[in-house]
């Protein structure tokens, strides 16, 4: 059976959640496996974030060099295939940096590449079975790859739940020799942070999220009275800030806002993995959609199927009944 290796994106010596996915994924592929976590890095960022993984991983293997300091996916790429054997798995996180990271990889390192896995049937033989969807979710395709050369395999964010279990006493193992000098030709220049906005949607532990399925901009009041009702705050997708009808501080997606609700309402919104990678620290999501075949309800706790301007309305006056609250 081949090596799982995942690789751990992190920021401020923290790792992001989908270490624990990734993790997941590669449990869900071989239950009997040991994943590898392999972090780039440098300084004592680095150090902090290896020593936080050991709960989860049996093994960290640790790179630093002062050029991994800013996560330059031409330069990680060199260092991974310094490190990695060849003829494994490889999972990266899909979002923004894996989507720049993944294809290269796959081709240094000779392996197959599958993008936007939600779902794995584990090995057969050779082959790995995963399941990833196409034509925005419509279809699921499963997808077998000969694992003779290794496969790189990007996971979709939330598809996979973390695994609750006594944590393990992961030892670190520092590969950073193995790398020697790289370089690239582009390089880090600045951070420029979003304007905050009139909410800032990071900070609020329930979400009322509306998508494309709100219809038009007069609607959106049905979905502020709900976040009025449950003591939550109005977010959205890419598609609404487009049409102007909420501001781009209240989007969450790979282009907006990375938020940590305890609980997400989707209402309306298709599940895009540009969305889903906004949301983390594994809430508790209830998606609202008239189309049962939505992305969304892959990775939804509760799904329901209903047009959201009759639904919505409906929540509203049961929150406020339970809440012993009078509608305005």
């Amino acid at each position: 059976m081949a090596r799982i290796f995942a690789y751990i994106v992190h920021k401020n010596g923290v790792a992001d959640d989908s270490a624990a996915e990734l993790a997941a994924a590669a449990r869900k592929i071989d239950p009997s496996t040991s994943p590898v976590a392999v972090v780039t890095g440098s300084g004592t960022e680095l150090d902090t974030v290896c020593e936080s993984l050991r709960s989860s991983y049996n093994e960290v293997w640790k790179i630093g060099s002062d050029v991994l300091a800013y996560p330059n996916a031409e330069l990680v790429r060199k260092a991974l295939v310094s490190v990695l054997p060849a003829g494994n798995i490889v999972l990266v996180a899909h979002e923004h940096f894996g989507i720049d990271l993944a294809p290269g990889l796959s081709i240094k390192l000779n392996a197959a590449l599958v993008s936007d896995v939600i779902d794995a049937a584990g090995t057969q033989g050779q082959f790995l079975n995963v399941v990833r969807q196409e034509f925005g979710g419509q279809v699921s395709a499963h997808v077998k790859c000969d694992l003779s050369s290794g496969v790189v395999v990007t996971v979709r964010p939330g598809a996979f739940k973390p695994l609750a279990g006594t944590p393990v006493a992961g030892a670190v193992a520092d590969h950073s020799a193995k790398v020697g000098t790289i370089s690239a030709g582009r390089r880090y220049l600045q951070t420029i942070a979003a304007e905050a906005g009139d909410v800032d949607i990071t900070k609020h532990a329930v979400l009322v999220s509306v998508g494309r399925g709100i219809q038009e901009k007069d609607n959106l009041g049905i979905a502020e009275e709900l976040a009025e009702a449950l003591g939550a705050a109005v977010s959205c997708s890419r598609p609404v800030v487009d049409a102007k009808w909420l501001e781009k501080s209240r989007q969450v997606g790979s282009s907006g806002k990375t938020v940590k609700p305890k609980v997400y309402l989707a209402c309306g919104i298709s599940g895009a993995f540009q969305h889903l990678a906004g949301i983390k620290g594994n809430p508790f999501i209830i998606a609202i959609n008239k189309n049962p075949k939505a992305p969304i309800f892959q990775v939804a706790d509760i799904g329901i199927v209903d047009d959201l301007l009759e639904f919505l309305p409906e929540l509203t006056n049961k929150v406020r009944e339970m809440r012993g609250v009078s509608a305005k």
